[in-house]
């Protein structure tokens, strides 16, 4: 695209250049490296947050707050998106889950490594994103208050089913409520940032004005979002350097029936989204927050509940590596077929 920024042109490559640095250092560190993984809230990473934070508040900055009230038109858009994300995703991963590892891979993983991953893909379908579908939304050209808003209804329903929804997929009743997890992830990737672009957009705009806003002050700060994305990236790959080269083989498995969701829930929330007619500014975020995951609270919750070095927690960790090539691919593909 024309103007297009010489980081974001070449995006794909710097992420494939941090996971493997991220990787690389995680390698050489082995256990040191778990001292800056064990910074955490409730199972969150302070330092991970830290970075997601500074990815996102560059876009809350340029949300129109004003409009927000016009968003009701989109109702359509929304209804696309809760029928996806809480009716269908979480049950479409766990077929792929259970066909893939249970079924196909019997023959090279053991029942108990079957059973471990199953759960780590269920957390993953049962948390659709929250923080990432932000950059997805921007770089695709979608609406900024639509995708706010849909996060947000995203997030207050994410609250009421997450848990039980893992209660049904996993078969577990003895299931610990992660809701410390849950609002503390939600207040640091979602509320922080919210509140701080907010009140920089309102400040700068009345002391600089609109005109320095939009000209000087948005093209300044655009640089964070990519980079604070490419060192979150290596930060979590630091995180899990050491397993992922011992498991190479299981990585690739694992990622198999990850990507086969992620593309079947974009194509079909794209498909959907122009069959009811949402316009193409809509019908994009509406599709990447589904086929996209909210990797943050997934990883938090499986180290939680299965440990660190799980099945569960090494399948969240794989679709953190394949969640960025394949999310932006698909920009790619909603940009080709804009409408």
């Amino acid at each position: 695209m024309k103007g297009i920024g010489f980081f974001e042109k070449y995006l794909t490559v710097w992420v494939l250049l941090c996971i493997g640095v991220g990787i690389g250092i995680g390698a050489v560190a082995g256990d040191g490296i778990q001292i800056i993984s064990s910074l955490e809230i409730a199972h969150v990473n302070i330092p991970v947050a830290i970075l997601v934070w500074l990815m996102i508040y560059p876009m809350m900055v340029q949300i129109d707050f004003g409009s927000l009230k016009e968003v009701g038109k989109n109702a359509k858009g929304l209804g696309l998106t809760l029928v996806v994300n809480w009716l269908i995703k979480p049950f479409t991963m766990a077929f792929f889950a259970w066909l893939f590892f249970d079924q196909l891979y019997s023959t090279w993983i053991t029942p108990e490594q079957a059973n471990e991953y199953i759960a780590g893909a269920i957390l993953l379908g049962a948390a659709p994103c929250t923080a990432m579908v932000f950059v997805w939304s921007y770089l695709s050209k979608g609406d900024a208050n639509y995708t706010l808003v849909q996060v947000s209804v995203n997030d207050l329903v994410l609250l009421i089913l997450f848990v039980p929804i893992v209660q049904f997929l996993l078969g577990i009743t003895d299931f610990i409520i992660p809701y410390d997890v849950l609002v503390t992830s939600v207040v640091i990737y979602v509320v922080i940032p919210l509140l701080a672009g907010y009140v920089t957009n309102k400040w700068v705009i009345n002391v600089k004005g609109e005109e320095w806003f939009k000209n000087d002050f948005l093209p300044k700060l655009k640089p964070f979002s990519i980079i604070a994305l490419l060192s979150t990236l290596v930060l979590l790959f630091a995180f899990q350097g050491k397993q992922i080269i011992d498991q190479p083989e299981n990585i690739l498995l694992i990622a198999i029936p990850l990507t086969i969701q992620t593309y079947f829930i974009f194509f079909l929330s794209w498909f959907a989204g122009k069959y009811i007619k949402l316009q193409y500014n809509i019908c994009a975020p509406s599709s990447m927050i589904g086929a996209s995951n909210f990797f943050e609270l997934a990883v938090a919750v499986a180290i939680a509940l299965f440990g660190l070095n799980s099945g569960a927690a090494l399948t969240t960790v794989v679709g953190v590596l394949i969640e960025v090539p394949i999310m932006l691919s698909l920009v790619a593909i909603a940009k080709r077929w804009k409408y």
